[in-house]
């Protein structure tokens, strides 16, 4: 029999995703018994109070604060979801660290690559372990795809089309949320998708090495919605209407370095489609085949491989037990796995790196190197020219080794030179409250 092992869980801000974390920390054990993991959801934090009961009553929390520096000095917490909007990832991810807690934070991490530098450079100095919510590469038809690119089954990659195109801002009379206010989210859609769509490229094809960007703001006012009350999603009739301070629209050309040095590509990112949902797509051509993921049909991928034969083309493959985690949750394909799902294989990996265990995923430096393509394009679109991305180290970004199979990335601990250039800030910084919408 597996013996149980309990891990502790404090949740910053109980939004949509707060919610989500915590249901993929209760069905872990459920997905994954031999691992004997078992969280205890012990303190959860929000300043409305209909929030923390619905924490208590409903997601099963023992307690609930107003105050987040609660939940992590409580010692029964060993791990921390921090949901928070953009504006307090820096504050909270470094007291985290600084507390001792792992924290598994939601993307972009820091509103800039400055302060994801800063939540990197205090996992670091701490040595705790940390998660970022980079959902879509957990997929397992995303993760067949990195497969197949790293063992050169589609030949030398030349070049990537990825599109992250969604309607949730597609509404004129949409709220102006948090996302929209530069100095709450920072970047605009290109922190919310662009950050997405760049660390799928990273873990799939390998780390973008140089951008040249353009963006656009579609909609320049939005109706007032004050903070904590509704979400992106809300649309409010006749309300104030204030400016909306960064963009809808971002296009980047990239050039990427690593092992994918000499492909080239285009990622695209719009908040304000309409037509598409969620059209979160990948595309990946190489000498010898190609393939292309839409978020909007997760469970499938189309796949080309050769030039010649009665066959040439794409086939379309139904995701199953042969992909990535896909067994853990259905027993055949056709019966699709959904969001959720992926949030459950996140938790797991977490969960896993906390105890020393191997476990190739998404952390704060993953964050870091997709941040720092996010600021390349930001300075691009301003300055009209080609930027340089500093690379980091120590991330899970596709290699290829010597004979063309895939390879892993497998981690402990956070240590590495993800701070180098920019020393953690060990103050506990402005006393703020979490609160609000949670970040999606």
């Amino acid at each position: 029999m597996t013996t149980a092992r309990s891990i502790g869980v404090g949740l910053i801000s109980v939004g949509w995703m707060g919610k989500l974390h915590s249901r993929a920390y209760t069905n872990l054990p459920i997905v994954y018994p031999e691992l004997g993991i078992r969280p205890r959801l012990v303190q959860a934090a929000d300043t409305a109070e209909d929030r923390i009961d619905y924490a208590r009553d409903v997601l099963g929390y023992a307690s609930g604060t107003t105050d987040y520096r609660e939940v992590l000095a409580n010692p029964e917490v060993d791990v921390v979801s921090i949901c928070a909007p953009n504006f307090l990832h820096a504050e909270i991810g470094k007291a985290a660290a600084q507390a001792g807690k792992a924290f598994w934070i939601e993307k972009p991490a820091g509103r800039s690559a400055q302060e994801t530098q800063e939540i990197a450079a205090a996992a670091a100095a701490a040595g705790v372990i940390s998660a970022v919510g980079f959902n879509y590469r957990n997929a397992p038809a995303i993760e067949y795809a990195r497969s197949l690119v790293a063992g050169g089954k589609l030949g030398r990659i030349t070049n990537i089309r990825g599109a992250f195109f969604a309607d949730y801002s597609s509404e004129p009379k949409g709220a102006l949320s948090w996302r929209f206010i530069r100095d709450l989210a920072g970047s605009g859609v290109l922190g919310d998708l662009m950050g997405h769509l760049a660390d799928l490229a990273h873990y799939v094809v390998g780390p973008v090495a140089r951008v040249s960007a353009v963006t656009s703001t579609v909609y320049t006012e939005r109706p007032k919605l004050p903070m904590g009350q509704g979400t992106h999603f809300a649309v409010v009739e006749d309300g104030e209407m204030l400016p909306v301070e960064n963009e809808d629209y971002a296009a980047l050309l990239v050039a990427f370095g690593g092992d994918a040095a000499g492909a080239v590509g285009t990622l695209e990112a719009s908040r304000v489609s309409v037509g598409p949902r969620a059209q979160y797509s990948l595309e990946v051509y190489g000498t010898e085949g190609s393939l292309l993921w839409d978020f909007e049909r997760m469970n499938e991928l189309q796949l080309a491989l050769g030039r010649s034969g009665p066959h040439v083309g794409y086939t379309r493959i139904m995701a199953g037990p042969d992909f990535g985690d896909f067994g853990r949750f259905q027993p055949g394909a056709g019966t699709s796995m959904g969001y959720d799902d992926l949030k459950v294989i996140e938790a797991r990996k977490f969960l896993q790196a906390y105890l020393g265990e191997n476990s190739a995923h998404a952390d704060i430096r993953d964050a870091l190197a997709a941040n720092r393509v996010v600021s390349a394009a930001e300075t691009s679109a301003a300055s009209g020219t080609w930027e340089e991305v500093a690379p980091v180290e120590g991330t899970t970004a596709a290699r290829r080794d010597a004979g063309g199979a895939a390879e892993t990335t497998e981690r402990h601990d956070d240590a590495s030179d993800a701070g180098a250039g920019g020393a953690a800030d060990h103050g506990a910084g402005p006393a703020r409250e979490a609160g609000g919408t949670a970040d999606a």
